[in-house]
């Protein structure tokens, strides 16, 4: 792979159906969700795609195991190297697992302790770096070349993408059986490549979907790109306990996409992500991360405005340590 990644041609909707075939049998086909409680609440029909019960706990899975599929037998040898908060760890590590291939992941050494013990628990050699003071890119890297491996990125990839597309697929799939069609769809962004997957299944089959990226307040650096036409980046490296969505600038290929399938988004403050997490476990009796339930905070905070119109908001993970969880919940 070349190491600038605007010289690499962007998966398209193709790629996606082509990620399916690979993934039939392996990923899980997640439910999407429908809660009378929730459509009251927001007099819209609104569906949840649940990635909080795929493999390893996100939908992280897909765009791993997509991509590790893609890794010629005489390179596999190797292995592969990615950073990642957590979910993409633990994503690359099960299907580096599956593909009984070598795994090392660089995580922050701030990431909640269950997801670097689940990573480490798949196989995989976890490698701590302070995400205030190093880049995390460059370990990897360096990782990669002195061990021969493959380095799988968390979204800036076409095969990545094209996995986390999938969950797109699916929704326009389970909604067409149901006689609907999405007019929003919400997807939470921190590089932006589940967005990017999920638009170009969606859009492939229903053209006037509208889009938003739900980020974190003050980390929407997605939303800021799209209103100044360039990838932005965000102030601060912490501070959101959305930790999977703290990345600093969108990917330079997931940007492409978005700022062409997207184009705008919305935020939620962490009390509002906070009441997303409580009224997904107390409503559907579901446990989600924080990160995972940006979209849903957002849309119970109203932004976008939805009402009368069927929406789609992606639970992306249910990776949440236990004792943030429980305060949550409580709160």
């Amino acid at each position: 792979m070349a190491t600038d990644t605007q010289t690499i041609a962007p998966p398209t909707a193709a790629d996606v159906e082509a990620a399916a075939e690979k993934l039939k049998g392996v990923a899980l086909r997640t439910p999407l969700l429908n809660s009378p409680v929730l459509d009251a609440r927001l007099g819209a029909r609104v569906f949840l795609k649940a990635e909080t019960l795929q493999r390893t706990g996100s939908f992280k899975f897909r765009g791993a195991y997509n991509k590790l599929m893609s890794i010629p037998q005489d390179r596999r040898a190797g292995g592969v190297v990615a950073y990642s908060s957590g979910n993409h760890a633990q994503g690359v590590a099960h299907a580096a697992q599956l593909c009984n291939m070598p795994a090392v992941i660089v995580m922050p050494s701030d990431a909640p302790r269950a997801k670097r013990e689940r990573t480490a628990a798949l196989g995989a050699e976890v490698v701590l770096y302070d995400r205030e003071r190093e880049d995390r890119a460059a370990i990897a890297r360096e990782i990669a070349g002195q061990r021969g491996a493959t380095l799988v990125p968390p979204f800036d990839d076409p095969f990545v993408i094209a996995g986390q597309g999938t969950a797109g697929r699916e929704i326009s799939e389970d909604l067409d059986a149901l006689g609907l069609k999405p007019d929003v769809v919400i997807v939470g962004a921190s590089g932006g490549g589940l967005c990017a997957g999920i638009a170009l299944a969606v859009k492939a089959r229903v053209p006037g979907a509208k889009f938003y990226t739900a980020e974190p307040d003050g980390f929407d650096d997605t939303a800021r790109s799209f209103k100044s036409g360039h990838r932005e980046k965000n102030p601060r490296m912490s501070g959101t306990i959305c930790d999977a969505l703290m990345t600093n600038t969108p990917g330079a290929i997931t940007f492409e996409i978005n700022r062409r399938l997207v184009g705008e988004g919305v935020t939620a403050t962490d009390e509002e992500v906070g009441r997303a997490v409580a009224f997904a476990f107390r409503e559907l009796k579901l446990v989600v991360e924080p990160g995972g339930a940006i979209g849903l905070a957002a849309l119970l905070a109203g932004r976008p405005e939805v009402k009368g119109r069927t929406v789609v908001a992606v639970l992306s993970g249910g990776n949440v340590d236990a004792d943030l969880f429980n305060r949550l919940i409580a709160a």
